[in-house]
């Protein structure tokens, strides 16, 4: 009786290793791309994973009218929707940056909006991002002209709350 115990034992051990190796081998994207995130709104960017700061996806481009997009990458965290639409220029990237919450995606005007940005060469920038009322999202220009991967994190602070995204696009 003991030798079926210990066998049963072994067997059941080995079924839990094997579902728990399969498991860990499922990680999307999001979750292992390396994207910058800051520790708080006066620091430098820095390239590090944050599994508290939700991540735009290729998947989330394109996103319709019917879902308050405007054609740009979109995370939808919490009663809040972040949309960042990049937008190629002569002598930089304009980023307009949309930032609404609730259901009808209301535009909120009063965040501090920083944009931290890794360009493809590795080098970084700040760039603070100023409410455009007319167009009712915020904006910045971002001087440069290298080719490849950006990284972006928005940190938005709407009254005190903490609200932000990290999104890539390619130039």
């Amino acid at each position: 009786m003991l030798k079926f115990n210990r066998s049963f034992f072994v067997m059941l051990l080995s079924l839990g290793l094997l579902a728990g190796s399969c498991a860990n081998g499922n990680q999307t994207t999001a979750e292992t791309e390396s994207s910058p995130v800051a520790e708080s709104p006066t620091t430098e960017p820095s390239v590090a994973a944050s599994p508290d700061t939700p991540t735009a996806t290729t998947a989330d481009a394109g996103t319709t009218d019917s879902h308050g997009g405007q054609g740009g990458q979109v995370i939808e965290t919490g009663e809040y929707h972040l949309e960042l639409l990049p937008i190629k220029e002569a002598d930089g990237i304009h980023l307009d940056f949309f930032l609404q919450e609730g259901d009808s995606h209301e535009p909120i005007s009063d965040a501090k909006v920083t944009a931290q940005v890794q360009l493809p060469d590795g080098s970084q920038q700040a760039l603070d991002m100023e409410y455009d009322v007319a167009g009712e999202h915020y904006t910045a220009f971002l001087p440069s002209s290298v080719a490849g991967e950006y990284n972006i994190a928005i940190l938005s602070d709407i009254n005190g709350e903490k609200v932000n995204g990290r999104f890539t696009f390619s130039d």
